[in-house]
């Protein structure tokens, strides 16, 4: 935040300059809540990849998963991704 005397209005300069530094504060922000995201997808693939190995199916872990076949899919697409490209998607998910 600026430091103002009290009774002068901020210049334009300096109005821009706080400006700036909220949009870059939720920038950063935005960018930290989507790594978070990235990091639980991968988790949350290696998850539903286990379950389905686990229960047997798509099908099976759909329904033990209360989770709707095309999101099983979905999941198990991006652990297939991971391993197409070289990504060891067990290791990323174990990360902190």
């Amino acid at each position: 935040m600026t430091v103002q005397n009290p009774g002068n209005p901020p210049s334009r300069k300096q109005r821009l300059q706080e400006r700036q530094r909220r949009q870059l504060a939720v920038v950063d922000t935005v960018d930290k809540a989507e790594a978070k995201v990235r990091k639980a997808e991968v988790e949350l693939a290696v998850a539903v990849t286990e379950a389905v190995q686990v229960f047997g199916d798509e099908q099976s872990a759909s329904e033990g998963l209360d989770m709707p076949v095309e999101v099983i899919r979905r999941f198990l697409g991006m652990g297939r991704d991971g391993v197409a490209r070289g990504d060891n998607v067990a290791e990323a998910a174990g990360k902190s």
